[in-house]
């Protein structure tokens, strides 16, 4: 019907020869010329119609599409641009309009420079984060002793490309490369301190940092900055400060005994200069020092230990020597003032025994020595006073045995040369010998008194002289009574020759009924056995000649043997 329509009102109005009326113009005239039907002409203008309608129809949904694309198109846009603006943390973009106007095409086009300039804000942001979190991880994997793996893909939360996040990847890449330059000069650190150590000591630095790890020799690129191998230095490190330690602790006290012995040895400048170096070791303060190269080397140390060891077997054989020296000083004035050697000879076997162990000390030897000699001279001065009377003692009875010998001298009266030496002589041995009786108190009173105060035996010749003074006491009374009993007989026997009674024949004498082995020094022996014995050969072993004490001793049974053999 609207072809129909159109038909009408084509006849009465010109048309364009290319538009559609026209042609539907054109068309009817020939139906009129052919002499179409009406019929035909309506079922052509109907099929012609409906296939106009399709075509519309098919114009129209093809821009319905164009126009839903544009519609989608610019929701996605602005979807993306919001997305783009939430990821990368902003707000707005200045360029984008707060509110859209004009066509879709208008809309589009006004949104797309803000879109494209977020995208490329969007991509450099992703490379930068890329980039950053790349190093993060090279630098966290050089911490963690972990190998680089190059190959290895860094995925980048694209959903979270704000600054915030670009800042904590850079705060967090700033800390790691600032622990990486700790690290880094703390490794180098105790490299110089592995290498100080062990030139000081002698040893090859190198191959020390080798052994703890290749990566560390020098012309290696990579550097392990791990916390095993900081680990591992650090021990390398304490081990080499407990050998550097050890060796200052024996150096020093080979310094010490060195320096001991260079006093004690007296030791010249030039025999010390080899080994100046360890007075640098003197010092509490030594671990301080700088030390210089190989100054801690073992072939150094046993160096000094060998001279050490060599001067110690000198200090031995001079501390032998001085003991030697000392001992026959100390025995020399036992000797001399006839007392017991205060040291005993164990005791000084033991010291020599100590000095041959090298248990003892050179001034421990002296000051051993040293005791020895003052407590000698000590008791040597508080025997003195005694001795000399002792000695004149000893002397008066050398003088009563000689005075003895003297008066059985039948030819002593007579006219010859010195004679009169040896009458002034026992005049005055006789002035000494009156005064023994009274010396023996007085030795006994002073002896007595010197053990109390001491608390101990007064010996003399290893004999204890209140003995010998007691038993020289007995021995004399016995003297005595034998020179009375003798007296006795020789007036008895006087009166018998000459035939007159005898006042005490009655009374029977004693010393005839003895025997005569009874008498003399035997009879003493028997009467003091053990004491007499053991002073005899103390006297021979300890004297060059016999014992003046001996001498005394027997001069008292001198008297009483003539006597007896006279009878």
């Amino acid at each position: 019907m609207g072809l129909m329509q159109m038909e009408a009102r084509l006849r009465t109005s010109p048309l364009p020869e290319t538009s559609c009326a026209y042609l539907l113009q054109e068309l009817q005239m020939i139906w009129d010329e052919v002499g179409f039907e009406q019929e035909e002409r309506e079922r052509i203008l109907e099929e012609l119609e409906r296939e106009c309608t399709e075509v519309y129809k098919r114009k129209v949904d093809s821009a319905n599409m164009s126009r839903a694309r544009l519609h989608q198109a610019l929701a996605e846009s602005e979807a993306e641009l919001t997305n783009l603006l939430l990821s990368l943390g902003e707000r707005s973009f200045p360029g984008r309009p707060e509110k859209l106007m004009g066509t879709l095409k208008e809309q589009l086009n006004s949104i797309t420079p803000a879109l494209q300039e977020m995208q490329l804000r969007k991509e450099a942001r992703l490379k930068r984060l890329k980039e950053v979190q790349e190093e993060i991880h090279v630098i966290a994997s050089e911490i963690a002793g972990i190998p680089d793996n190059h190959n290895e893909i860094i995925v980048v939360n694209e959903g979270d490309l704000s600054m915030k996040k670009l800042d904590e990847f850079q705060n967090e890449l700033q800390r790691l490369k600032k622990e990486k330059s700790d690290r880094l000069r703390k490794v180098e650190d105790l490299k110089q301190e592995i290498h100080e150590l062990a030139i000081a000591m002698g040893m090859e630095p190198s191959m020390i940092i080798s052994d703890v790890h290749p990566s560390l020799s020098v012309g290696e690129k990579s550097k392990n900055i791990s916390d095993s191998i900081l680990n591992m230095l650090n021990v390398t490190v304490q081990k080499l400060k407990e050998e550097k330690r050890l060796r200052m602790e024996k150096i020093r006290g080979l310094e010490k005994a060195l320096t001991s012995l260079w006093s004690i040895l007296d030791m010249k400048f030039e025999e010390r200069q080899p080994f100046a170096h360890i007075k640098l070791f003197a010092a509490s303060n030594s671990s301080f020092l700088v030390l210089s190269p190989g100054i801690l080397a073992i072939d150094k140390i046993d160096q000094v230990e060998a001279e050490v060891k060599r001067l110690d077997q000198l200090k031995s054989s001079k501390m032998k020597e001085l003991f030697w020296a000392k001992r026959i000083e100390v025995e020399e004035i036992c000797k001399k003032s006839h007392m017991e050697l205060l040291p005993s000879r164990s005791d000084m076997d033991n010291i020599m025994t100590l000095i041959v162990s090298g248990k003892m000390e050179h001034e421990e030897l002296l000051n051993i020595m040293e005791e020895y000699m003052s407590r000698v001279q000590d008791e040597a001065v508080s025997r003195k006073e005694i001795m000399d009377k002792v000695e004149k003692w000893i002397s008066s009875c050398d003088e009563e045995r000689w005075l003895e010998e003297y008066s059985m001298d039948e030819k002593r009266y007579s006219v010859s040369r010195g004679a009169h030496k040896n009458l002034r002589r026992a005049e005055r041995a006789r002035v000494m010998v009156n005064k023994i009786p009274g010396l023996v108190e007085m030795l006994v009173e002073k002896t007595r008194r010197w053990e109390e105060e001491r608390k101990k035996t007064f010996y003399y010749d290893e004999i204890p002289l209140l003995a010998m003074l007691e038993e020289y006491a007995l021995l004399r009374k016995e003297k005595e009574d034998e020179k009375s009993r003798q007296k006795e007989r020789k007036k008895v026997q006087s009166q018998l020759i000459r035939g007159q009674p005898s006042p005490i024949s009655s009374r029977p004498s004693t010393s005839a009924s003895r025997p005569p082995s009874s008498r003399g020094f035997n009879r003493t022996s028997s009467y003091s056995p053990t004491f007499s014995n053991k002073r005899i050969s103390s006297a021979t072993n300890n004297a060059p000649r016999p014992s003046k004490l001996i001498a005394a001793k027997r001069s008292l049974f001198i008297g009483k043997e003539d006597n007896a053999f006279e009878i």
